[in-house]
Formats: structure tokens, C-alpha cells, sequence
């Protein structure tokens, strides 16, 4: 069975805590001064990273132990020789 994942702003707001890693670490002077670049960065990255890991986690976990075996859509076909003769 295929179970897809839900959706998600997580991936979104990892992606801003890594811009604004980037920007602390190369943006000396932009707007605003590089540590408040990486501490916001970082700050929006745990979180971030920390939503992703527990929505996995609590994903994970939801799912059932067994799943109900199912026969074949389609017969089986064996598969024989070439005819003797």
C-alpha cells in the first residue's frame, strides 16, 4: 500500500533558516548585522527541522502493524517448456 505524506510547510521554513544561515555567514551588512542573519536562520532552522522529524516520526508510528494480504489482480501463469515432439 502507498500512503502519501501530508502537507507541509516545513521544508519551506527549513529552506529560510538556511538562507538566512547563508546570509549571516556572507552578507556582512545587508539590512541587518550577520548575527541576526545567522541567529534567525538558525532559530527558523531547528524549528523547522525539528517539525519535519516529529511529523515523520508521528507518520511513522500511525501507520498499521499488519496490513491484509490480497490475492493477485491477475491469475498466475505458469510457464511451461517448449512442446516435446
Amino acid at each position: 500500500m502507498v500512503y502519501t505524506p501530508r502537507p507541509s510547510w516545513a521544508p519551506i521554513f527549513l529552506a529560510l533558516g538556511i538562507l538566512g544561515l547563508v546570509c549571516g555567514t556572507f552578507a556582512s551588512g545587508f539590512v541587518f548585522e550577520p548575527k541576526i542573519w545567522a541567529i534567525v536562520g538558525a532559530i527558523v532552522f531547528i524549528g523547522a527541522f525539528r517539525s519535519i522529524v516529529r511529523g515523520s516520526v508521528r507518520d511513522y508510528y500511525r501507520r498499521p502493524r499488519r496490513q491484509e494480504k490480497r490475492g493477485a489482480a491477475l491469475p498466475v501463469e505458469t510457464i511451461s517448456g517448449p512442446p516435446t515432439g
